[in-house]
C-alpha cells in the first residue's frame, strides 16, 4: 500500500482547497493512496488522479489514470484543463510547464515538496530530488503567487510550498492555519 494511503490530507492543501472553483475539475498528480483526491471528492469536485501505479489509490468516484510521467511518454491528458492541480511530495521539473498549461484560467496550483536541507532528516537525500532555495517560485513563473513557504516543518522535513493562481488572484484568501 502507498506510504500516504492512510494519511490525512496535507494541511497546506486543505488550507488552499477552497480556492478551487466549486465543483470544478481537480488533477491530483502523483496521487499515491489518494488522500488529496478524497479531500477534493468530499468537497464536490470532479477528480482525476494520476500516478505511475494507481492500483493502491483509494478514491471512489475519481478518474484514475496510470502513467509514467518521467519516461518520455506524451502527456496523458492533452488539451484537458483543470480548476486545481495538486502536487505533493513529488518533483519532476520538466512537468511544471505542462501543469501550468493544464490549469484553466483562474485555476489554482497547490504544491509542496522536499527542499535542499531535507537530507539531514531523511529521504529524499539526492539533490536531484530536492528543490533549491526559491526554485519553486521560479518554476511557477507566470502564475500569481498566493502563498509561498520555504523551511523546516515540525522539525522533521525541509519543504517548499506554493499556492498560485493562473491569471487574476483569487477574491478571498483562506485564513492561515
Amino acid at each position: 500500500m502507498s506510504v500516504h494511503a492512510g494519511l490525512a490530507a496535507s494541511p497546506w492543501v486543505v488550507r488552499f482547497a477552497p480556492l478551487a472553483r466549486p465543483g470544478g475539475a481537480v488533477l491530483d498528480v502523483a496521487c499515491g493512496g489518494g488522500r488529496h483526491s478524497r479531500l477534493f471528492l468530499a468537497r464536490g469536485h470532479a477528480v482525476t488522479g494520476l500516478d505511475r501505479d494507481v492500483t493502491q489509490t483509494r478514491a471512489d468516484g475519481a478518474e484514475l489514470i496510470a502513467a509514467d510521467l518521467e519516461d518520455g511518454s506524451p502527456w496523458p491528458l492533452p488539451g484537458r484543463r483543470f480548476d486545481a492541480v495538486v502536487v505533493t511530495n513529488y518533483l519532476w521539473r520538466p512537468l511544471f510547464p505542462v501543469l501550468t498549461e493544464a490549469l484553466a484560467e483562474g485555476g489554482v496550483l497547490i504544491t509542496e515538496t522536499f527542499a535542499a536541507g531535507n537530507e539531514r532528516f531523511g529521504r529524499p537525500r539526492n539533490p536531484d530530488h530536492l528543490l533549491a532555495r526559491g526554485e519553486l517560485l521560479r518554476l511557477a513563473a507566470g502564475l500569481s503567487v498566493v502563498a509561498y513557504e520555504d523551511g523546516i516543518v515540525e522539525d522533521r522535513a525541509v519543504v517548499q510550498r506554493l499556492c498560485a493562481v493562473k491569471g487574476a488572484e483569487p477574491q478571498a484568501l483562506p485564513p492561515a492555519a
